[in-house]
């Protein structure tokens, strides 16, 4: 496992980062995702990713319960608050300064911590002064609960300006979580070239574009049984923007760029993500350990120029890369 660091701060964290998102709490039984853990310790992972709203909060819970025991000092424990949790209150959302200090509260229990390495606004709150916002963050950094903050799915100029208000209250905001593969490259034009500028480093997720650029969906065939694309609680949603054939076909045309490397088509499309040089993790997710020992053999591999351009001849105009999509994905108002 290599590892690298995230944005312009001190903080090491490995290349590929274990997120438990629509899996512990849910998809996957509490024993298998122990196993998925472990596994991931076991491959050199050190950073692990989750959020308050995954499972409504059951996820935190897994994983805390599956790192239990381990050196605390030796972890980068990261999660989110913004989306609705509990019982879906007026005020159980938000980045408001009541719902930031009573969600990173019950984090830290259900996490069995005494603090996050990276505490991450998982939206922009539309409704809740930023100074507000960034003034919670700030107080529960100096509390020691939170060593960094990031975000996730901000647009640039949301960062720059969070970024701006973190600088005057005198903690960093380090670190962006957008999602980022082959063929979804919308952070490419704007929030990239923002984030090098002031230091902050992408935490991507769905390199493989929730299973799409593994090359188990055929085009012409019905997804595979129990894949995420069958999965009604929530990965059918996202998925179902690349399940059209002209997506299906081109994605079957990197294989041969993946075998010609000894890659299988996940390896590459995670390794793919990799070569960003503001792209300081990529998050992978897993339902059996096998995944996990798969992915991580993505950390230090070196596509060369040729490579990427035949990629990019391959896949053509099925990329997305419209930098609107950041802000057309978020949500204008809460959600409760």
């Amino acid at each position: 496992m290599r590892f690298r660091y995230l944005g312009n701060s001190g903080l090491k964290i490995s290349e590929i980062t274990y997120g438990n998102w629509l899996t512990h709490g849910s998809q996957v039984e509490n024993e298998i995702a122990a196993q998925c853990v472990q596994a991931a310790l076991d491959a050199g992972i050190s950073t692990f990713d989750t959020a308050d709203v995954y499972a409504n909060t059951a996820a935190e819970a897994v994983l805390g319960d599956a790192l239990k025991g381990e050196r605390r000092e030796s972890l980068e424990i990261f999660t989110k608050v913004y989306w609705p949790t509990g019982p879906r209150g007026h005020n159980d959302t938000g980045l408001s300064r009541k719902h930031i200090l009573e969600s990173i509260n019950g984090s830290l229990t259900r996490l069995q911590t005494d603090y996050v390495d990276l505490y991450q606004a998982h939206r922009f709150d539309t409704e809740t002064p930023l100074e507000e916002t960034m003034q919670a963050f700030a107080d529960i950094v100096r509390a020691g609960k939170v060593l960094y903050v990031g975000v996730s799915e901000w647009t640039a100029d949301q960062i720059r300006a969070g970024h701006a208000l973190a600088a005057e209250l005198g903690f960093q905001l380090i670190s962006s979580q957008p999602q980022y593969s082959m063929l979804w490259r919308v952070i490419e034009p704007e929030v990239v070239p923002t984030c090098r500028e002031l230091g902050v480093g992408q935490i991507v997720w769905s390199p493989i574009a929730q299973g799409v650029l593994s090359g188990k969906y055929l085009p012409g065939q019905p997804p595979p049984a129990g894949s995420r694309a069958t999965d009604e609680k929530g990965g059918a949603d996202m998925i179902k923007r690349f399940l059209n054939d002209d997506v299906l076909t081109r994605v079957q045309g990197l294989r041969p760029i993946a075998e010609g490397l000894g890659l299988s088509m996940a390896q590459l499309a995670v390794a793919w993500v990799l070569q960003n040089d503001n792209v300081s993790s990529a998050l992978v997710g897993a339902s059996r350990p096998e995944q996990v020992h798969e992915n991580v053999k993505a950390s230090g591999v070196k596509l060369e120029s040729d490579v990427l351009a035949q990629i990019d001849d391959v896949l053509g105009d099925v990329v997305e890369r419209d930098a609107d999509k950041t802000a057309a994905n978020s949500p204008r108002t809460r959600a409760v």
